[in-house]
């Protein structure tokens, strides 16, 4: 639908398709301090190269075609062979300072790479690859440190035979991004290691879990806590002691309460059986309660949060039927007593709310919507955002902007996954099984991992404002260890995500961890 093959493509034969791009030629002599037709509005179809842009390696692949992001023409780059193609910008007389790129754009994938950087700015390279998306426009961004007056913009494209990019309506300005939360869910880890599981670095050196992941890059470790769970894991006991590990390697803690003793999902809230017969007017005090103590006992230990979710995946309320979304007074007075208690342990711990469904707009805002209106309070969004699940990259970053913007308020990635593998390491069906569930473009591969990773991190480092906080990966530790499986009642249930955790068959550390040194 969006191939950008055009007649003339026959009268530009691509070059050598393996070129390499390891040297630009002599700045042009068009060199400014500003970007020069950033939205390719200057030519019309066909132009070979945009006027104020310079090209190198098969330069018969970038080309300005009709079929603009705001005007009327784009930056495309295809070929009928495999290519390898830059089309950049040299700016000079810079003031040094902070910078950031922003772009929008569109890949049908499949590409070796590619990519936006700036360089030769005076630090090292910068760059944010090109998310797939075949028909939705999807803005990124790419910050840098300018210390020698000078910087290039490129776009990359290092591609097989029939590949292509769209890129449209750059702009370069002072300014500067980055993802302050880069962490991830490792609930399942004090069960893991109690039954045997064993985690190693990449070269295969045993080790401690949370040391590994911290040591990739991880800043902030989630974990969730159940009232009286069967098992006696995640409990308030099990989330000091863990949390004990989190702070002392250095991390932030996000405390994910589900208000249950199992599972609480947009499917399922049930009440704690301790709270079962209780009054709806008792059920705050529960909640009040519960809160406050697991969240003092954490302080008390030297271990504050850092932030707290008021319930897990909360689309349809939570402690139902009392806080069900049937009734939003009520779930507006759970909340908020969740909320109060955070609080009164400690005002500087950010409080989230959570849903699921990352890409579903109008629910996203129909719910948010009823919570500003029945008066509850809330610092920060989570969302869940599973691309085989909850729509496209598209739709993700439409809600998460528009939450951020209509809100006020920073929002955040509170769980996402992906899977290296298809095949399961124990006897339960993995829940992502078949390539036909697979997103589009991202193959069930560590490196198809990693970059999901990277473009749903790209997307949250987009959010406009500085509003997106970052992304929290959704059970990194999660291996198949028998007796750790799914149904804290049965000791013998499986794992359907082991396919998902960032450590392999063989409990090595996955390369794909490396999504948590992105900037």
């Amino acid at each position: 639908m969006f191939h950008p093959r055009r007649t003339l493509r026959a009268l530009l034969p691509p070059l050598a398709a393996g070129l390499a791009l390891t040297a630009l030629p002599a700045p042009t002599a068009q060199a400014a301090s500003t970007l020069t037709n950033g939205g390719f509005e200057t030519d019309g179809t066909g132009a070979a190269t945009p006027g104020g842009w310079s090209e190198y390696g098969s330069t018969g692949a970038s080309y300005v075609e009709a079929g603009g992001h705001g005007g009327s023409y784009r930056l495309s780059h295809w070929a009928s062979t495999a290519y390898k193609v830059e089309t950049y910008q040299y700016l000079s007389g810079l003031t040094n300072g902070n910078y950031k790129l922003t772009a929008w754009v569109r890949s049908g994938g499949g590409q070796n790479a590619a990519y936006l950087a700036l360089k030769n700015c005076g630090g090292s390279e910068q760059r944010t690859d090109l998310p797939v998306s075949s028909s939705g426009w999807i803005h990124v961004v790419v910050p840098v440190n300018v210390t020698n007056n000078q910087c290039t913009i490129s776009i990359n494209s290092d591609a097989n035979a029939g590949n292509w990019i769209n890129v449209d309506d750059l702009a370069f300005t002072s300014g500067t991004t980055g993802l302050s939360v880069k962490g991830a869910d490792i609930s399942s880890l004090a069960k893991s290691e109690a039954k045997g599981g064993v985690y190693r670095t990449s070269s295969g050196t045993t080790g401690d879990a949370v040391t590994i992941l911290k040591n990739a890059g991880m800043n902030y470790a989630r974990l969730k806590v159940w009232v009286d769970p069967a098992d006696g894991y995640n409990n308030k006991a099990r989330v000091l002691a863990m949390a004990k590990r989190v702070k002392a390697a250095g991390m932030k803690l996000l405390v994910d309460f589900h208000y249950s003793d199992t599972w609480a999902d947009p499917g399922a809230q049930s009440k704690p059986a301790a709270w079962a017969s209780h009054s709806y007017s008792q059920l705050k005090t529960d909640v009040y309660n519960h809160t406050y103590d697991v969240l003092n006992a954490l302080k008390a230990q030297g271990t504050t949060a850092d932030m707290v979710q008021v319930g897990n995946e909360i689309n349809g309320g939570m402690l139902w039927n009392e806080g069900s979304t049937s009734n939003w007074s009520q779930l507006a007075g759970l909340l908020n007593s969740g909320y109060d208690a955070v609080k009164a342990v400690s005002s500087s711990t950010t409080v989230a709310l959570h849903l699921a469904k990352g890409g579903d707009l109008s629910g996203t805002r129909w719910w948010f919507d009823s919570a500003v209106s029945n008066g509850v309070k809330f610092d920060a969004i989570g969302l869940s955002y599973y691309g085989y699940w909850h729509g496209s990259l598209y739709d993700f970053q439409t809600t998460l902007d528009d939450a951020a913007s209509r809100y006020g308020k920073p929002v955040f990635v509170a769980e996402t996954a992906y899977p290296f593998r298809l095949d399961s390491d124990d006897s339960l069906t993995n829940q992502i099984d078949t390539t036909g569930e697979l997103v589009s473009g991202y193959p069930a591969s560590a490196a198809g991992q990693l970059a999901w990773m990277n473009a749903v991190a790209n997307i949250v480092e987009a959010v406009p404002n500085g509003r997106g906080l970052g992304v929290v990966y959704w059970e990194a530790t999660w291996t198949a260890v028998t007796g750790n499986g799914w149904d804290p009642t049965d000791a013998s249930s499986g794992n359907g995500w082991e396919n998902q955790a960032l450590f392999g068959y063989d409990d090595k550390a996955l390369s794909s961890m490396a999504w948590f040194s992105h900037r």
